[in-house]
């Protein structure tokens, strides 16, 4: 058991050297010599770990959407034990999900630039479909959800309503990006459009 925790914490940590590199300097910047200096470790120990660099962007790019979906589970998690509503929880975990400091900046870079590579990689374009048909499944649900508890009307569709949520996310987050976490509240921009979905009757918490 040891050896395993170990063999993983390894690859863990080449993963976050490259990603550092990455989200720095852009793919074109990274190698395995320039992620071995950065990890500590040898060339030949991240060959021994990753067959190739294929399989290192698809475990960086793995690894930083986890960290996400953990992130967004603990923000579910707070949410449902101090008794929020659905629309509070929602907004709460998706704010996670934008690039406000150091780490979470680091992952959008890395998201960003390994999703454009999805295309001319099987193995990244089966994370990004995997990580986009979970999150379209987590906001989709919540829209559910909030129309069980009445903070969604009936009528509203779940599915259009979380892509339309989802589409402003992906556009705030390049905006904090380009313009820097404290150039305006990310928060105050995605209130409202959370707020257009749960306009039901019992939801008043994004007023």
């Amino acid at each position: 058991m040891p050896r395993v925790a170990d063999h993983d914490q390894r690859r863990v940590q080449i993963a976050r050297a490259f990603q550092r590199l990455l989200a720095a300097e852009g793919l074109a910047g990274v190698s395995f010599s320039r992620v071995a200096a950065e990890a500590g470790v040898s060339v030949g120990l991240i060959q021994h770990y990753f067959a190739g660099k294929d399989e290192l962007l698809r475990f960086a790019y793995d690894d930083a959407v986890r960290r996400m979906s953990e992130r967004v589970g603990m923000r579910v998690r707070e949410g449902s034990d101090a008794g929020l509503q659905v629309s509070q929880v929602l907004l709460d975990s998706l704010v996670e999900l934008l690039p406000l400091d150091e780490e979470r900046e680091i992952e959008y870079r890395v998201r960003q630039c390994l999703s454009a590579q999805a295309p001319y990689h099987p193995g990244l374009a089966e994370v990004a479909r995997r990580a986009g048909g979970d999150l379209l499944g987590y906001v989709t649900m919540a829209v559910e959800d909030g129309r069980k508890r009445g903070e969604v009307d009936s009528g509203v569709d779940a599915v259009l309503a979380a892509r339309m949520i989802l589409a402003t996310l992906q556009g705030l987050a390049d905006q904090v990006a380009l313009s820097g976490a404290d150039a305006f509240s990310a928060r105050d921009v995605l209130r409202p459009v959370v707020a257009t979905v749960f306009a039901g009757r019992h939801d008043r918490s994004l007023s």
